[in-house]
């Protein structure tokens, strides 16, 4: 009798945690919404309005993320560095999620981030080689390589598994939120950051409540992200017998 019972109480908890498995799944709303550039330099030119990241922190006391918490811990990704470019230009990871460098090009690169972020520098290194970088703390970091002035890329760590990024028509759609309060927030290469600042905002993710609008962004093609390299100076042009160059 006590083996048959001790079944019946196991059968009756493993039958409650599916059931608040699936109810907490059930729970979990894709947040949609959309994003408009607006470039007051060129009025009648219609920007692309991709690239902007759109991210959820919980507001404290609100549920926590479930399945995606979790599988991001062990978020690996990759920078390729190809054509002396960086692709993607733009990377969003989780906290803690770790990044793969490698050198497509049949050339030296020194990758480098000196400013904001996550700093690091990884050194000269050639074709076929790679580095990791661990991103372990939230920021935007501004990647850039100490050779090759022209190659630029950013990397964007947030805490939260609630982020999404804009597609070219500015349609933004995260998915697996679950009910709560949030707070909204917004970056983007081209906007200054007292824009970015005016759009935060608190919102609610409910049953009724999964879009947060239309987010007007107001960006600048003033806005330089011109650098030096990574000892502070102006970037002198390689001779053609640096390691910058293939060799022959």
């Amino acid at each position: 009798m006590k083996i048959l019972r001790r079944r019946r109480i196991g059968c009756w908890l493993l039958l409650f945690f599916v059931v608040t498995v699936v109810r907490t799944r059930a729970q979990e709303f894709l947040v949609t919404g959309r994003v408009e550039l607006l470039n007051t330099e060129s009025p009648k030119k219609q920007p692309d309005a991709s690239s902007v990241v759109v991210w959820l922190e919980p507001v404290t006391g609100a549920p926590a993320a479930t399945s995606q918490t979790n599988s991001s811990q062990a978020q690996r990704l990759q920078l390729v560095q190809k054509d002396k470019s960086f692709h993607p230009h733009l990377l969003v990871v989780r906290v803690g999620a770790w990044v793969d460098f490698p050198n497509h090009d049949p050339f030296f690169h020194n990758v480098f981030s000196l400013f904001e972020g996550k700093r690091f520098d990884l050194g000269l290194y050639e074709a076929g080689t790679s580095h990791i970088v661990h991103f372990d703390k939230p920021g935007v970091s501004y990647i850039f390589c100490n050779i090759h002035p022209e190659m630029s890329a950013v990397v964007l760590a947030l805490d939260t598994p609630f982020f999404a990024v804009s597609d070219s028509k500015g349609e933004v759609a995260i998915p697996g939120v679950s009910p709560g309060r949030y707070v909204l927030r917004i970056w983007h290469e081209r906007a200054t950051p007292n824009t970015l600042k005016s759009l935060g905002r608190e919102v609610t993710v409910s049953e009724d409540s999964r879009s947060f609008g239309v987010l007007r962004v107001v960006e600048t093609t003033a806005l330089n992200l011109g650098h030096k390299n990574k000892y502070g100076q102006d970037y002198i042009r390689p001779s053609p017998s640096s390691p910058a160059y293939p060799r022959l």
